[in-house]
């Protein structure tokens, strides 16, 4: 009640700094008395802060902490740690989310929180957005670490499995998101502790928090086991469906987030396979035709994906890169592969999954960073119970943010945009341009070329130069085409990456940041204006926008005013009003989507916990063996006297580990179609939550007596010796020859209640035209 009352009277974002500032005084004291340390006394005092009882540092040790971390600091990088620096290095060592804005050193910040946990005994996962940034800070930071006596190491995807061990033996751990939730579903899957990579961590600071926590929350990690491949995309459905036209045979809703086929895109299918496909034994090629229809229709090339080295790759939303381990579920991946005539990836049985939420909220200690984590001050609150520390920048901000210039169409936006660019091209001022897709991007740089204005061009097809092109945004006369700036994790420099012309570039008004639309959240747009500004830096913004972008069409269409069309910018205060209302539409339905797939996912979690607390105890303890004398006496007291005590407790563990793995995929697999379909029960005016834990919770209980029955009597069978254990393949057992990772939507197709909708309006023409 107490946290409720002070989520009410209290606004998110608005957490009271005044006991770190406190703490600021003090710190300043000790600076001279640490100055004159050599390094070996700097080294020996941070020994002093060693303890192994993983316990908070209490007010006196933060006070040493940051003293002797800005010493390193300035010893070490060069840059000495600003005050607002130390108020986020408490945030985070109090388990805060630290909202500091770009240019302010979160990573330096960072690194001192990271080693004042490590040095109490705790091991520290600091989890970046993609590989690069992981190795770079690592790096970077290694000075520091060594110097305080904290261990620092990577990892990234090509990382080997003793490459992976050795640094997650370390007593800090820089690495993506993403891949330590692999390594810790792959870590699941092990028959001996000793192929475990990761050790079980203690504390996560994470980079971009709002980007991975919210945004990417949902997303579901996913570990699969190699299987025949499945008959998706299948050429002949694709070419039938290919040759289908909007609005003659098949229509989109408003949103264009569903598709259906008219009556006569129905009859001209049927004619070319050769089936009635609403017969109930064609259900799987109807969904076959649904979901192909769905690659053909809704999924475009260069914005939701591209094709690069003879493969489908997505492109993240939030982000704007590829993300080389992403995937539909594998019937879509598969149709859209298709599409584009490449070879269909292999699909496989899901090991294990889970999503980001809950991968983090295993964490006991969690903590992050990011420039914009005010704007989802509730969100983090309620999926993370975190609260956030909105740190003040070291310099007052003075970037002159203007008004939106909006326009009737998307043409004469356009039009405006490359004037507006070649005129501040040709003052030499720095333009960094924000677009909304890769597409979009590459036609602004064709018609700016044909302008006689060279620009550097950062999508997902070149993300791999990024750091380089960033760097030199703010060199004189730069223009920089980009999709996404969040997360791209390098500054931008006035006067470009050695600040050579800093004076020259900032009388000219410093960067400036054009958005070529609104994005579907406004962090995404001050994420990308706050390039601009850093450090006090002189700097500007503005975003063009017009009534036909496909945000305002989505979601505030009905909210548009008429307008004179013959104007070439748009005044009327009530389309920029529509403007504003559909981004606050579009966060709306993405929260609400958030909220509803964490529901589903909270019990799944506690289920997963539960097994996984089982599956501990089997690798570590006898208890497969007392199993096993339970459910088969006779066969175990036959194998005594024939194998040792230590290859019959070793068999007794790889065969109830394998089954117990195997029957909490096939428990997944079931929970996943049990969602898929538990949307019917609105229709039944049943609550389809408390229907899907009806069904849930009695599989999940059965599932460990299954494993042990399974296991008694693969025992039975199988043949045990003692030099070689157990043959389980020879008993029918059979594990994946090979797995591998990746990540899926979780909501591909809309809401439950759209794609309900439209499975009963699939059915009602099937039965209407049966008559």
């Amino acid at each position: 009640m107490r946290a409720w009352i002070r989520r009410f009277l209290q606004r998110p974002g608005t957490l009271d700094l005044a006991p770190y500032r406190r703490l600021l005084g003090p710190i300043g004291e000790r600076e001279d008395a640490v100055r004159d340390l050599d390094d070996t006394e700097l080294t020996a005092a941070a020994a002093e802060l060693r303890r192994d009882d993983g316990r908070e540092l209490d007010r006196a040790d933060v006070i040493e902490l940051c003293a002797l971390g800005r010493e390193i600091a300035d010893r070490r990088l060069g840059e000495r740690l600003f005050d607002v620096q130390l108020l986020g290095v408490q945030a985070l060592l109090s388990g805060r989310v630290a909202q500091m804005a770009t240019g302010e050193g979160k990573t330096l910040t960072a690194a001192v929180a990271a080693a004042g946990y490590a040095l109490r005994g705790n091991r520290v996962h600091v989890l970046t957005v993609n590989d690069y940034l992981a190795r770079r800070d690592a790096e970077w930071m290694e000075p520091i670490y060594t110097q305080l006596g904290v261990t620092v190491g990577w990892v990234s995807q090509s990382s080997t499995h003793e490459q992976r061990h050795e640094a997650y033996s370390r007593d800090v751990t820089y690495i993506a998101v993403n891949e330590a939730g692999f390594d810790y579903l792959r870590d699941g899957l092990c028959d001996s502790e000793d192929d475990r990579v990761q050790p079980e961590p203690k504390v996560a600071i994470v980079d971009e928090a709002d980007s991975v926590m919210v945004d990417e929350a949902r997303v579901p990690l996913v570990l699969a086991g190699t299987v025949a491949p499945e008959g998706a995309g299948d050429p002949k459905i694709v070419r039938v469906v290919g040759s289908l036209r909007k609005d003659l045979h098949y229509e989109t809703d408003s949103d264009d987030r569903n598709v259906h086929l008219t009556e006569l895109g129905s009859q001209v299918v049927e004619k070319a396979l050769g089936i009635d496909l609403y017969d109930a034994d064609n259900f799987s090629t109807l969904a076959a035709v649904n979901i192909s229809l769905h690659a053909h229709a809704l999924l475009h090339k260069d914005v939701d994906y591209i094709v690069r080295d003879g493969k489908v790759q997505l492109i993240s939303e939030s982000r704007g890169r590829v993300h080389l381990r992403q995937r539909w579920p594998d019937g879509l991946q598969a149709a859209v592969e298709a599409k584009e005539t490449v070879a269909v990836t292999e699909s496989g049985e899901i090991l294990d999954s889970i999503t980001m939420q809950g991968f983090l909220r295993r964490y006991p200690v969690l903590a992050g960073m990011t420039g914009t984590a005010v704007a989802v001050g509730e969100q983090l609150q309620e999926f993370y119970k975190l609260e956030i520390a909105a740190i003040p920048p070291n310099v007052e901000c003075v970037r002159e943010d203007e008004k939106d210039r909006l326009y009737s169409t998307v043409e004469r936006k356009e039009d405006a945009l490359v004037a507006e660019i070649v005129e501040q091209h040709a003052k030499g001022r720095p333009v960094l341009v924000g677009t909304l897709d890769v597409s979009e991007s590459e036609r602004l740089a064709k018609r700016l070329l044909a302008a006689e204005v060279p620009c550097a061009v950062l999508n997902a097809k070149n993300d791999a130069e990024e750091a380089a092109i960033i760097a030199e945004a703010g060199s004189y006369g730069a223009v920089t085409v980009s999709t996404q700036m969040a997360g791209r994790g390098t500054d931008i420099r006035l006067g470009g990456r050695d600040a050579a012309d800093h004076e020259r570039v900032a009388e000219l008004g410093g960067l400036y940041v054009i958005g070529s639309g609104r994005y579907p959240s406004s962090r995404l747009d001050d994420q990308l204006r706050g390039r601009a500004g850093r450090q006090g830096d002189p700097g500007g913004s503005v975003f063009f926008t017009s009534l036909q972008d496909e945000l305002v069409q989505h979601y505030g269409k009905d909210e548009i005013p008429v307008v004179d069309d013959s104007a070439e910018a748009v005044e009327h205060s009530g389309a920029q009003l529509a403007v504003d209302h559909a981004q606050r539409v579009a966060e709306g339905v993405v929260m609400e989507i958030h909220r509803n797939t964490w529901r589903y996912h909270q019990l799944i979690e506690h289920q997963r916990a539960l097994l996984k607390q089982y599956r501990e105890k089997v690798l570590t303890s006898d208890i497969a063996l007392e199993g096993l004398e339970e459910s088969a006496p006779d066969r175990v007291k036959e194998l005594r006297e024939t194998v040792s005590d230590e290859v019959l407790l070793q068999v007794a563990r790889r065969v109830e580990l394998h089954h117990l793995d195997q029957r909490w995929a096939e428990h997944l697999a079931f929970l996943t179609d049990l969602r898929e379909g538990i949307h019917l029960h609105a229709l039944a005016r049943q609550n389809p939550l408390d229907e899907f834990h009806r069904a849930a919770v009695p599989a999940f209980n059965r599932l460990r007596s299954e494993v042990r029955e399974r296991a008694a009597e693969t025992l039975e069978k199988a043949e045990v010796t003692d030099d070689k254990g157990i043959d389980l393949e020879a008993a029918g057992v059979r594990k994946p020859s090979s797995t591998w990772t990746y990540v899926v939507h979780d909501n591909p197709f809309g809401s439950e209640a759209q794609r309900a909708m439209g499975s009963v309006v699939a059915m009602i023409r099937g039965k209407k035209r049966r008559r």
